[in-house]
């Protein structure tokens, strides 16, 4: 160990880069700048870091490689996080492998942002945990334990410094580079009832997050830094308490020991808040003064658990107007506020905290008839249990085409597919089983180019639908070709925005309104924004569209390949296909490897269901016999 004078932005890169940080993302703002820059300027071998082209980039480019077991931290200021929200908010719920260090520098002031919106209500709205420390040091130690908390949880967890905390100088105690900590990423293993977000996993998972916060909460209350003050013995008298976290906690102690006697209460994880320590802090009080910046995030929680175990204890702070509800705080300022509090105490500023004595009246009973209908049900024998219907891409359709081209071309391949949300995650079902990854709108992108730094000798494939091409998913490639990753792009163009009930979009050469446009084409996006090989195909081709998979995958850097067919719902459908008796040898290669609803066994022979079958005349090409046969080709 040794001292350096570092900056607290410094010294958060060098405790990342010490817990052996594998990846660091980003997008520059105000305060959070100097962390990746600084990381950037001492990494260590094998440690990745580049500026994405913004903070959906980044925070997806980060989850592909924490899903692959790698330490990963990203970096951004709070407005930033407004542009992250998407991916931010589902990756709760897929969770992450490796641990994963979301940095969001809040801005008090604001000083150079739009906003002062506060991370803390962030990390409760998304449910992550949050850190939140108080100093250059205490930043520096506990980035290192944010990144075992995550590992230990399994979930990303956000790093909230505010601006003095970022800015600041001190000299603190890092460690020797020996004593680093070095970690090897276990690699990328497919499982795609973890990585795929459905609904029913969600579900699941939701449940899972509530369980694990509140445990959550009561580990934090054991945290050694979530703290009080002082711990025994001295003031043990006082009937007066502040609690406060971040930098309002080093203002408050530099305050309290010219101030008098009260009791203080530190708050380093604002989520899961520290409950039983805070009852442990609120025992014996009668009034408790909130300093905090930004939201009264503390106050609130306080306010909440008195009522909750009907404590006798006045909350004071922004929401009872005893500290400016708005603007950063200051060394004098703290001082001043406590020095109102421990001297002339506002007893009527109690008013604000009233609880509203009206509760709205129970929900009424059922009446005599409803009973006597619901006790009339309750005597019908137990319906069969339904059938499970799972959902699958439509007879036809030509993702499943596309998809079994891509399969059929990477077979024996290590390879990693980011799927994406539309129709197409569809592919994620049997038999394609083409979906690794799914987490939200053009995610998949930042997802292959994650997993693909951690895992270089793996082929990563990202699909996007054709409006999802337009919606979210441009950033991604221009990331991808800008940090010079190394990636298949397949949109699957199939002219509309299926899964929505085919909303027009630029694509398509027409609006909302029924007026025709000129379409917005796809290939000359790509190769405007610098992707060198881009080859449209007709998915419903096989043999092309295989041929095309292989060519294209071979490429160095950044590729795509657009697969153009039609929905089956936008186009008049071909005659349906004809399965022969006599030729069908009953292998079921054509219902093992595609899937398709209108292929159906009878008396151990492929038939097909023309009421289903749209003559795209993929089975037909497949067939080992020639059995199948009619359709387009007719």
């Amino acid at each position: 160990m040794h001292r350096e004078f570092l900056m607290g932005n410094e010294a958060i890169a060098l405790g990342a880069i010490a817990a052996g940080v594998n990846l660091i993302t980003g997008y520059p703002g105000t305060p959070s700048t100097e962390v990746l820059e600084t990381v950037a300027k001492n990494r260590q071998e094998n440690q990745y870091v580049e500026w994405s082209v913004n903070e959906k980039a980044a925070m997806e480019v980060a989850a592909g490689a924490a899903y692959c077991g790698a330490r990963v931290m990203v970096t951004m200021k709070q407005v930033g996080l407004n542009v992250a929200s998407d991916p931010l908010m589902s990756l709760e719920y897929i969770g992450v492998k490796g641990g994963m260090v979301i940095l969001v520098a809040d801005d008090p002031g604001p000083i150079s942002s739009q906003t002062e919106q506060d991370t803390r209500r962030f990390s409760a709205f998304s449910k992550l945990p949050c850190f939140d420390p108080s100093s250059a040091q205490e930043a520096y130690e506990m980035v290192q334990e944010a990144f075992a908390y995550s590992e230990e949880y399994g979930t990303p967890v956000f790093f909230r410094p505010t601006t003095r905390v970022c800015h600041g100088y001190a000299s603190i105690l890092v460690k020797d580079v020996e004593e680093y900590s070095l970690h090897k990423a276990e690699g990328f293993v497919k499982d795609s009832k973890r990585w795929v977000i459905f609904p029913r996993l969600s579900y699941q998972n939701h449940r899972k997050i509530e369980e694990r916060n509140e445990r959550l909460s009561e580990v934090f209350s054991e945290y050694e830094r979530n703290r009080i003050y002082p711990e025994e013995g001295e003031n043990a008298g006082t009937r007066k308490g502040i609690a406060t976290g971040g930098i309002s906690f080093t203002y408050a102690m530099e305050a309290r020991d010219s101030l008098g006697a009260v009791r203080l209460f530190k708050v380093t994880t604002p989520h899961p808040f520290p409950e039983k320590r805070a009852l442990e802090f609120l025992e014996g009080l009668d009034e408790v003064l909130c300093l905090e910046e930004l939201d009264p995030v503390i106050e609130r929680e306080l306010t909440y658990l008195c009522g909750k175990y009907h404590l006798p204890v006045k909350i004071y702070g922004k929401l009872s107007h005893h500290v400016r509800n708005a603007g950063e705080n200051t060394r004098d300022s703290v001082a001043e506020d406590i020095r109102k509090f421990l001297g002339e105490p506002d007893n009527d500023s109690a008013r604000h905290m009233g609880i509203e004595q009206e509760r709205e009246a129970p929900c009424g009973t059922a009446d005599k008839g409803q009973s006597a209908a619901l006790a009339g049900e309750a005597e019908l024998p137990a319906p069969p249990a339904l059938p499970v219907r799972p959902p699958v891409l439509c007879a036809g359709c030509p993702h499943r085409a596309s998809f079994y081209a891509v399969k059929k071309a990477m077979k024996g391949k290590k390879t990693i597919f980011c799927g994406d949300i539309g129709c197409y995650t569809l592919g994620n079902a049997m038999p394609m089983d083409m979906v690794d990854t799914c987490l939200c709108m053009g995610a998949g992108l930042g997802i292959a180019q994650g997993v693909g730094r951690i895992e270089p000798d793996t082929s990563c494939f990202a699909f996007v639908g054709d409006s999802t091409f337009f919606a979210s998913a441009i950033t991604g490639v221009v990331n991808a070709v800008y940090n010079q990753a190394r990636m298949t792009l397949v949109v699957l163009d199939n002219s509309t925005t299926a899964m929505t009930g085919h909303q027009p979009h630029p694509g398509t050469g027409q609006t909302m309104m029924g007026e025709v446009v000129s379409k917005i084409n796809i290939e000359a996006v790509l190769r405007g924004i610098g992707v060198q090989v881009v080859e449209t195909v007709n998915p419903l081709d096989h043999e092309a569209a295989v041929e095309c998979v292989k060519r294209v995958e071979s490429e160095p850097g950044a590729k795509a390949i657009i697969f153009k067919s039609p929905c089956i719902a936008v186009v008049k459908a071909s005659n349906a296909l004809k399965a022969s008796e006599d030729r069908c040898i009953g292998c079921k290669k054509c219902v093992r490897e595609l899937g398709c609803p209108a292929l159906v066994i009878k008396d151990g022979k492929v038939r097909i269901d023309d009421s289903l079958c749209t003559g795209c005349t993929l089975c037909s090409q497949i067939c080992p016999t020639g059995a199948i046969g009619g359709g387009k080709n007719e």
